[in-house]
């Protein structure tokens, strides 16, 4: 006959692997998640052909400079200047970016017209 040991404490399992396992997830879907909400700028496809009325509107952003028609402005004395030039209220109003000049910048340069109520943006290069 087999004659077994007289049986011992039982072993508990170690949950070191799989709190391992967890943290690892954690990391990943922290990692991986996607913060804040995103933002868009609305854009229109412009429809070729249209007729400028009025005087010259051209804004260039450089990256620490701002010109209207080629004079610079603070960038507080963008919405200002640009008024007097505007013929009618959905008047476009030329972008180029310069040399240098961020998407950041050009960002806060377009939601400052924006919220200054100038709604028709046309980047140019």
């Amino acid at each position: 006959m087999f004659s077994f040991a007289a049986p011992g404490p039982r072993r508990r399992p170690s949950l070191t692997p799989m709190i391992d396992v967890v943290f690892l997830l954690l990391v990943f879907f922290m990692l991986a998640a996607r913060f804040g909400q995103d933002m868009a700028l609305p854009l229109s496809a412009g429809g070729g052909g249209a007729v400028w009325d009025g005087a010259p509107r051209l804004v260039e952003i450089g990256p620490d400079t701002l010109r209207l028609n080629g004079v610079a402005l603070e960038p507080g004395g963008l919405a200002p200047a640009l008024a007097p030039l505007m013929p009618r209220a959905d008047a476009p109003v030329l972008l180029r970016p310069g040399a240098g000049a961020d998407l950041a910048r050009l960002v806060a340069v377009i939601d400052t017209l924006r919220a200054a109520g100038f709604p028709h943006l046309v980047l140019v290069e």
